[in-house]
């Protein structure tokens, strides 16, 4: 006779996280623009974002997306108002059962839409040149640069809110997938002059670097999308991971593409099962 241990169905295994909360900005919140979450519309937050991946991959009880397009550092801790409504301060999701943070934060503080449309602009009237470089470096001080080192202790500040409200949560800072190609690009489909290329590249990659060592030194793990080359807004379609100024698939100009974002989930997961 079996005992009864043996007959009885198998307990479902828990899920490894109980509760996992996205945070971040429109790396973190945007997708397929056909799968946009309401709640509020304006955040642009898609159901195939690379939260939704990693929440797939790891299948925790509770899952919590309250990202954001266009968030700041201060969008977290206070409320960030979107076209027909207004997004809850994003740390306001945390809670002390929260095992699971993942956060994409920071690009906006230092102005990446802002230098987007600043290059493009420049670029018409010098697109062999470095006029966007010129711009941000007139009168010997590195603007960009500048940003970047202002950023550094908030993103400190930005582990450390975490850990205060959610102390028993694993806290997983993500970088920014790498828009441009190391050199070249390719004016005027993406309009950066040649020379403004690889001084882009250089400022994400130093973004990506000043993000990764704030991070891991509060106590996070960073996952670094931008380490990988050839995916860029100058692929073709079906290749690139983030959408030129004329996106090619239903996705936002400037942003990871559905592909995209679920690469990144795949780094995220990746990273949290070491």
């Amino acid at each position: 006779m079996l005992s009864t241990a043996l007959a009885a169905p198998a307990a479902a295994a828990a899920p490894r996280y109980q509760r996992y909360v996205a945070l971040g900005d429109s790396y973190a919140a945007v997708g397929t623009l056909t799968k946009v979450r309401s709640a509020p519309i304006g955040c642009a937050r898609a159901t195939d974002n690379y939260p939704s991946g990693v929440a797939a991959r790891l299948a925790p009880a509770t899952f919590v997306d309250i990202s954001c397009g266009g968030a700041e550092t201060p969008d977290l801790t206070t409320p960030q108002e979107v076209p027909l409504g207004v997004n809850p301060a994003q740390f306001s999701a945390l809670t002390p059962d929260t095992d699971l943070v993942t956060v994409s934060i920071g690009g906006n503080d230092v102005g990446f839409g802002e230098i987007v449309r600043k290059c493009a602009e420049l670029s018409f009237g010098d697109p062999f040149g470095a006029p966007c470089r010129a711009h941000y470096t007139a009168g010997g001080t590195d603007v960009l640069a500048a940003r970047i080192a202002e950023l550094a202790p908030k993103i400190t500040a930005v582990v450390d809110g975490i850990t205060a409200r959610s102390p028993n949560a694993t806290v997983v800072v993500v970088g920014y997938l790498r828009i441009l190609p190391p050199r070249w690009g390719c004016w005027p489909l993406v309009p950066f002059a040649i020379g403004d290329v690889a001084y882009f590249d250089g400022v994400q990659r130093s973004l990506n670097a000043t993000i990764g060592g704030r991070a891991e030194a509060a106590g996070a793990r960073f996952v670094n999308p931008g380490l990988t080359t050839g995916h860029d807004v100058c692929q073709l379609p079906g290749k690139k991971w983030v959408e030129g100024l004329v996106p090619t698939s239903l996705s936002m100009p400037v942003h990871p593409n559905a592909r995209g974002q679920a690469h990144v989930a795949g780094l995220v997961a990746a990273a949290l099962s070491q």
